[in-house]
């Protein structure tokens, strides 16, 4: 087995040369008259919607765009009240789906004056079309106007065709206000305007004394406020979703145990995990080992019952391979810092979200978490759960990570169902369930989230009603199954990968990935099984195969381009006899409120030999080659995860593979390209990735390719088991000062 190799070296930074040319619609297509006359309209009926409306004095209006639109293709001009274009006033974005297709739903919340100066400047490219362009334009007339050789008269020409490319792009514009009633105590989150949304409660008779505030625009409604709010201002609810978290009982089968058949030593040094979960026994076996503390109000009575779940999951971390050899990951022991926050039965979702965020908040030394609670209610397709939200908040402020089990269905239910809150968490890595064949667990649920995004992330082994995970319960041995046991096994890796192997979350996250994927025909993540089931042994993730070379970078993205093109290949009888992929992982910002649109960051990469001075992407990527390809961006999200914060890239391992043709001096490069949802300043983000390289003769090449690396300037530092836990045992040791 070879060493997973580390590469420092350095990443040039630039900002995007491309300055956007004038606009124009795709190859082919046409606007009429009679569309615009038609978005005209409906903007006017708008209009009389909003003129006696006296809570706020904007206007919320969706548009409803004809396919999922980039940020490029969204109205820039229709609607507009800043330089930056409609983008500034979007409050919320949904998709709308049918058999054949997913649209874009985007609210915006602009003044009143806005539609109207919208629809006088419709009413001036309706005037143009009829009286210039016979009721109809095209791509080759808006390309002459642009070039100066038509004119018109009445708007400035950028503006006209904008307005035009606009209207190319929208079905309709409407008010969103088919809202549903609620039966349970629910998390409602309204849309932003120019007033405060808790002035508006009041203002509808819903008394501020009895709502419960997340923030300035998420409240805790039960059926009777949530019924005056449909009644009154249907069109201001942007998503609810229920506040109830149900934790069944836990299945289990007890043991006859004698305490002896697990000893344990004292602890010492090692790593501390944390556990958010029901709470904890002290009077376990490995009890010393564990710091609990009971993060409930102390008013509320515990019960029997309220430790099976929280202990059950802590003895896997603690000491899991004790309790199921054919386990065995060589991770060692970890020491757990357990919160108790929540009960068996019911529970409210919007405590706990507020109890995860003070206790993570209060714990800085603890980098990687453990969650294996969650909602027996199916997440929605257009808005990411309150839960996971506050999670994937959580995780970009404190530079942790969390561990989240893909929630259960039960027996009763066939067919599939959507993961629960929080494994709808973006940033968190989501483990569903197996069997020791590897096959998914009949109990597992599904994703994708947001009809897009990739969850669950990975699958481990958690046990089926025929054949169990061994874990210990307040009243000894136990056998159980369920993803709130494979979870588990999950956090213990990565809290080996953090702690004792010093790697970043990002890396550690990526190593994971990279791991359960392996050389697949396909790399697309199965909505059930996620990129797939993990090694059970450590050194498998952290070790490849003798004839692979893997290397880990870890950097920072600070401008549009962050790239280094000095990656050196090895060269045999004039090829370059490898296969490579290449995943990517960071934690990017998210926004809540505006819906299927959650994540705000995109890094694109590209990955592959040098060419001409510019990279071949290993996976034909061909975003951003500009004015070569027009790609739409559901091709995009499909093709190349576009917004996904894990872009898993390489190539199938066929039977008969052949060596790569060598360009210029064999140099391969990468290439972050990035992106800003919303219309902020690039943020610096940092990233993981890992690379792996298989040669395919069977020959081992990491020596060479190290050798090269030095000479190219790369600082490289294997990444050895002993030498890592050496390190990190003399970091830990206490020093005495006479």
């Amino acid at each position: 087995m070879n060493d997973i190799l580390q590469l420092k070296g350095h990443f040039e930074q630039r900002r995007n040369p491309n300055r956007p040319g004038p606009r124009n619609l795709p190859a082919g297509q046409t606007v009429k008259v009679s569309h615009l006359i038609d978005l005209r309209n409906q903007l006017i009926d708008l209009v009389e919607f909003w003129k006696d409306k006296t809570l706020f004095s904007k206007a919320l209006v969706s548009v409803h765009y004809t396919d999922v639109v980039a940020k490029s293709n969204r109205i820039k001009d229709l609607l507009s009240e800043s330089v930056n274009g409609a983008n500034d006033s979007i409050v919320g974005a949904k998709f709308s789906e049918t058999e054949d297709t997913v649209r874009h739903i985007i609210t915006h919340c602009i003044k009143q004056e806005t539609l109207k100066k919208s629809i006088s400047d419709l009413n001036t490219c309706i005037d143009i079309l009829n009286s210039q362009f016979d009721g109809k334009i095209s791509v080759e007339t808006i390309e002459q106007i642009n070039r100066n050789i038509i004119s018109i008269e009445g708007l400035p020409k950028t503006k006209f065709v904008s307005i035009i490319v606009d209207s190319h792009y929208v079905d309709y514009f409407g008010i969103e206000k088919d809202i549903d009633p609620i039966e349970n105590r629910s998390v409602i989150t309204l849309f932003r305007t120019d007033v405060r949304s808790i002035e508006i409660m009041r203002k509808i008779g819903i008394s501020e004394t009895k709502l419960q505030q997340l923030d300035d625009i998420t409240f805790v409604m039960n059926p009777d406020q949530f019924d005056i709010l449909r009644e009154q201002v249907p069109y201001l609810v942007a998503m609810s979703v229920s506040d109830i978290t149900e934790i069944p009982s836990v299945d289990f089968e007890k043991e006859k145990y004698i305490d002896s058949e697990f000893p344990i030593p004292e602890p010492t040094n090692e790593p501390v995990v944390g556990v958010i979960d029901t709470h904890f026994d002290k009077s376990v076996y490995f009890s010393d080992w564990v710091e609990y503390v009971n993060s409930m109000s102390k008013e509320l009575p515990i019960e029997v019952q309220d430790y099976d779940h929280g202990t059950m999951v802590t003895s896997i971390i603690v000491d899991g391979p004790a309790l199921n050899p054919r386990l065995e990951d060589n991770c060692g022991r970890f020491r757990v810092r357990h919160f108790g926050v929540a009960k068996k039965g019911r529970n409210n979702s919007s405590t706990i979200m507020r109890e995860i965020k003070k206790i993570v908040s209060e714990n800085k030394d603890i980098k990687v978490w453990n969650l294996s609670l969650g909602s027996e209610l199916e997440i929605s397709k257009n808005f990411i759960s309150p839960e996971a939200a506050i999670l994937d908040q959580i995780q970009v402020e404190n530079d942790v990570v969390f561990v989240v089990s893909g929630t259960n269905k039960s027996e009763e239910e066939n067919g599939e169902k959507r993961l629960g809150s929080p494994a709808d968490s973006i940033n968190s890595i989501v483990v569903n369930s197996v069997d020791f064949e590897g096959n998914p667990a009949a109990y597992s649920r599904v994703g994708p989230v947001l009809s897009f995004f990739n969850k669950p992330d990975l699958c481990y082994y958690g046990g089926t009603n025929e054949d169990r995970i061994t874990v210990y319960a307040p009243y000894g041995k136990a056998k159980t199954y369920g993803t709130s046991f494979a979870a588990p096994w999950i956090t213990r890796k990565m809290a080996f990968l953090i702690y004792k192997m010093g790697q970043t979350r990002e890396v550690a996250k990526a190593l994971l990935i990279d791991s359960a994927a392996g050389w697949k025909k396909t790399l697309l993540a199965s909505k059930i099984a996620g990129y797939g089931i993990v090694p059970k042994d450590i050194t498998k993730i952290i070790q490849s195969e003798d004839d692979e070379i893997r290397f880990v970078i870890s950097d920072i993205s600070e401008l549009f381009d962050t790239y280094n093109f000095n990656i050196p290949i090895p060269v045999y009888q004039d090829t370059q006899p490898f296969i490579a992929k290449a995943t990517l992982c960071y934690f990017p910002r998210c926004a809540r409120n505006q819906g299927v649109d959650y994540t705000e960051t995109e890094l694109d990469l590209h990955f592959g030999r040098i060419k001409d001075d510019s990279i071949k992407p290993i996976n034909n990527n061909i975003q951003n080659d500009e004015g070569m390809h027009f790609l739409k961006e559901g091709r995009a999200r499909q093709l190349y995860r576009k917004w996904d914060n894990i872009k898993l890239v390489g190539e199938e391992l066929k039977d008969s593979p052949r060596a790569r043709k060598v360009y210029g001096d064999g140099r391969w490069g990468i290439s972050l390209k990035t992106k800003e949802r919303l219309n902020y300043d690039k943020r610096p983000i940092n990233f993981g990735l890992v690379i792996t390289l298989k040669e395919l003769n069977g020959q081992n090449r990491l020596s060479e390719f190290i050798h090269l690396c030095s000479l190219r300037g790369w600082l490289v530092n294997r990444i050895n088991i002993e030498n890592q836990i050496d390190v990190f045992n003399k970091a830990e040791q206490d020093v005495e000062f006479e």
